[in-house]
């Protein structure tokens, strides 16, 4: 009789603890269970947009001064914009992935001058300044931008 009873109370236990766990929203999707479907992934903008809006953002680089974190905000939209390019770079279908191999590198490499955290400032002219002791990382951001829109004029898409 005493297996008998005991069967009967962890078999209550089990299924309350089923019940509660499933009112409480565990072992299941919370987005599911409160009516809401996921968000599919954000589609690419086409390549052709992609580049105008790059290259526009490009040409309007308007940082002028020297002073450190003076640009980061304009470094800050170029990244985007050019993260923005990768992806529908990811997307065309019209050349292989090869063909965007240079052009990946590129990016990568504003990228990692962007890993520094904040604009770091511009290189200084003049007599006197140790050029050697002068780190910036917009060389990287801003002349790395306009060398991969020189290399998307070099190399069109059809």
């Amino acid at each position: 009789m005493g297996r008998h009873t005991w069967g009967r109370a962890a078999a209550g236990i089990a299924l309350a603890a089923a019940v509660i766990s499933t009112a409480s929203g565990c072992g299941g999707d919370a987005d599911v269970d409160k009516g809401q479907a996921k968000k599919p992934a954000a589609a690419a903008p086409s390549f052709a947009k992609a580049s105008k809006v790059f290259q526009d953002k490009v040409d309007s680089d308007s940082c002028q001064s020297m002073e450190p974190d003076s640009c980061w905000g304009e470094m800050t939209a170029l990244i985007k914009s050019a993260r923005t390019l990768r992806h529908s770079m990811n997307s065309e279908k019209s050349v292989s992935a090869d063909f965007w191999t240079e052009a990946y590198s590129m990016i990568d490499t504003m990228e990692e001058a962007m890993t520094e955290g904040s604009d770091l400032g511009g290189a200084q002219e003049g007599e006197g300044v140790d050029h050697a002791a002068i780190r910036s990382n917009r060389d990287e951001v801003f002349g790395g931008a306009h060398d991969l829109a020189d290399w998307l004029d070099e190399h069109p898409i059809k």
